[in-house]
């Protein structure tokens, strides 16, 4: 079993920054991957930004060049640093551990873009 905590969300204006974390803790085996998944009201969920065990990244087309998503594997963490927000990034943000054919979420973090 894998327990994410996520922290971070809050309000912030169009164009600003906001920072998410999230620590894991349980059975953290790799080759595995972390990621940050967003979703709108009356929208499916959808993938933000994934990092494999290797480093290597993926990022949703709509946040590509925006955000960055980081991990410290020593700390069981992984951060989405969010910059130049627009109001469409509104929505609650999910972490997400998946190794395998096993997945495991967070709790979820709101986060509001608005003047």
């Amino acid at each position: 079993q894998v327990q994410l905590v996520e922290s971070g969300g809050g309000l912030a204006q169009p164009g600003g920054s906001l920072r998410l974390s999230c620590v894991a803790s349980g059975s953290i085996l790799s080759p595995n991957t972390m990621a940050w998944y967003r979703q709108a009201p009356g929208k499916q969920r959808e993938l933000v930004a994934a990092m494999h065990s290797d480093g290597s990244t993926n990022y949703a087309a709509s946040v590509k060049g925006r955000f960055t998503i980081s991990r410290d594997n020593t700390k069981k963490v992984v951060s989405l640093q969010m910059n130049s927000l627009k109001p469409d990034d509104t929505a609650v943000y999910y972490c997400n551990f998946h190794r395998g054919d096993r997945g495991f979420w967070g709790q979820g973090t709101q986060v509001t873009v608005s003047v």
